[in-house]
């Protein structure tokens, strides 16, 4: 089922009492730096410390009680593990969340924090698919996708009808691309009522969104090797659907451009994100051809990090 702007609009109401309208931030520094005025979109103070509330917060209200009763699972190297136990939490349901063992402790914590049941597995994609078809044949639980899903991609996008909200003069935005719910659900939303451009940005160890994009076939599995752990996911194919067809560019940044621009995050914006969430500044600070005396807004999609294991 394709994603609709009817879909974002519905799902902004369905979840507007269980999560924040995060700000838009900006700094005279990075705006000289960049060459671009900047606005960023703060997801890192949502609910959970990420974007992801928005999506699984959606798709837990959008179940029947009937469904609802007997629970979610889902597989999640953090954010979403968490944000699915907290959106379970508020609907009084049990959340059974699969975590690879190489998850960041600091994300695992959140998910028990929130009353979700963690069940361990080995660090591939085959162990975690494996450990939730057991967990849904013993509990009965609905999936919810961490990206691959309409509900939680409808609830993604209901980022970017805030930042049409908060801000009249955008030229383009820039949104990581893991998993791709984001960039998609956002993407639904940008093209039916603005003319901004719009640009996936993505570690160049982890490029299989960008590799699907510029060739029109979904890389279906890669190796991903990135500091930003919250990007390492194969694209879905409900995302790949949108993003092929109606997102402008995906733009590639290395290891370095991520960490340098954590730190420019941190240091001048005075604002503590994960490195996933610094592909956007990445982006635009090696790619400034593009943006040039744009207005741009950059996606910060989370804050949850280990801090005793900083990449500097």
């Amino acid at each position: 089922m394709s994603v609709t702007i009817a879909d974002v609009e519905a799902a902004h109401d369905r979840i507007r009492p269980y999560v924040h309208e995060t700000p838009l931030l900006s700094s005279q520094q990075l705006d000289l730096e960049s060459g671009a005025t900047l606005l960023f979109k703060a997801e890192h103070l949502q609910k959970v410390g990420a974007f992801k509330a928005r999506g699984a917060t959606n798709a837990v209200f959008s179940l029947s009680d009937l469904e609802a009763s007997r629970g979610v699972a889902t597989h999640s190297s953090g954010n979403h593990g968490a944000a699915l136990a907290r959106a379970a939490q508020l609907r009084g349901i049990p959340a059974h969340i699969v975590v690879p063992e190489n998850a960041k402790l600091a994300k695992v914590n959140a998910i028990s924090s929130y009353g979700g049941r963690v069940i361990r597995c080995e660090s591939t994609l085959a162990a975690r698919e494996a450990a939730l078809e057991q967990v849904v044949k013993d509990t009965g639980a609905t999936i919810v996708h961490p990206y691959d899903d309409s509900r939680v991609i409808a609830g993604q996008g209901t980022a970017a009808l805030e930042i049409l909200a908060q801000t009249d003069r955008l030229d383009s935005v820039v949104i990581p691309v893991g998993g791709g719910g984001l960039l998609a659900g956002s993407t639904v939303v940008f093209k039916s009522k603005s003319t901004v451009k719009i640009y996936g940005a993505e570690p160049a160890s982890a490029d299989d969104a960008y590799r699907s994009f510029k060739s029109g076939v979904r890389v279906a599995s890669h190796i991903p090797n990135t500091i930003a752990d919250g990007l390492q996911t194969t694209l879905g194919e409900k995302n790949f659907a949108i993003i092929r067809d109606q997102v402008d560019d995906i733009l590639l940044v290395s290891e370095d451009d991520i960490v340098s621009a954590m730190r420019l995050i941190w240091s001048r914006l005075k604002q503590v994100v994960e490195p996933s969430s610094a592909v956007t500044l990445a982006a635009v600070l090696n790619y400034p051809a593009l943006f040039q005396n744009q207005t741009v807004c950059l996606v910060l999609t989370g804050g949850n990090l280990d801090l005793d294991d900083l990449p500097f």
